[in-house]
């Protein structure tokens, strides 16, 4: 199953380093947080990716395709122009589709472009900017479980996100955005999709928290994944600070894999 992972906006709420950078590769520890994402999905098996790409998409690029050249023990030849890699110092096991999705285009949009790379299979998806301990191979099981197209991580952190009202039988009844938090489960990522979630995404740009997850939750087809332990997105600066505090400390949740 490939993952996907929304990568293009411009991060503006972390504008002290999002002006250099794309918001996924700010670094937490001597990594960008995107490795950190897809270390957490490697860690349960999963090992090909689609990045969708857009502000600063250059430097994501520039990161994956020297990832092997600086993992590695090289050998330059100044006078004959050369190199020579000796030893790769990497493990990890990725294909990686770097997709540009546009500068200006909104989550739905964004998602509607990757089609072509998903093809007529389930995925996931998931923020450039956010870290939990889902065991993703639960999550999986708990969608294929189901029947429904698609399935959202419930988490439970203060507010400022997008507000899950839940049934009994777990059906997402209501998807609102960004509401004022009251410690209620709210959408934390980590996606899991059938293919027929293209179907919910207009061709007018949209915001795929908007239209096609609210249309998703009217129809009985979001079905919610709880998850009560950690996750966190790295919104501010007071978010990154925190991050780094726990993975220097050797205290990250996420960190999962050895």
């Amino acid at each position: 199953m490939k993952v996907v992972i929304l990568a293009g906006g411009f991060g503006t709420r972390i504008s002290e380093e999002s002006h250099l950078k794309p918001k996924p590769m700010i670094e937490i520890g001597e990594y960008p947080i995107i490795w950190h994402i897809m270390k957490i999905y490697s860690a349960h098996g999963f090992n090909e990716f689609i990045i969708c790409l857009g502000y600063k998409g250059y430097m994501i690029k520039d990161y994956f395709l020297n990832y092997y050249l600086n993992k590695s023990d090289v050998t330059v030849d100044l006078q004959h122009g050369n190199h020579k890699i000796n030893t790769f110092h990497g493990t990890e096991p990725w294909k990686i589709t770097l997709a540009e999705t546009g500068l200006e285009s909104m989550t739905g949009e964004r998602i509607r472009k990757i089609r072509s790379y998903i093809g007529n299979e389930p995925f996931m998806l998931t923020y450039g900017d956010g870290l939990a301990n889902v065991n993703i191979q639960e999550l999986v099981k708990f969608h294929q479980s189901h029947g429904k197209i698609a399935t959202v991580t419930a988490a439970q952190p203060s507010g400022r996100f997008g507000a899950l009202q839940l049934a009994k039988d777990q059906r997402v009844e209501t998807f609102k955005e960004k509401v004022k938090g009251d410690g209620g489960w709210i959408s934390g990522g980590f996606f899991v999709f059938q293919p027929e979630v293209f179907d919910f995404i207009p061709k007018n740009n949209a915001v795929f928290e908007e239209e096609p997850l609210g249309n998703l939750a009217q129809t009985g087809q979001l079905v919610a994944y709880k998850h009560s332990d950690f996750w966190q997105p790295m919104d501010t600066m007071r978010d990154k600070k925190y991050l780094e505090e726990l993975w220097k400390s050797n205290k990250a949740p996420w960190k999962i894999w050895k």
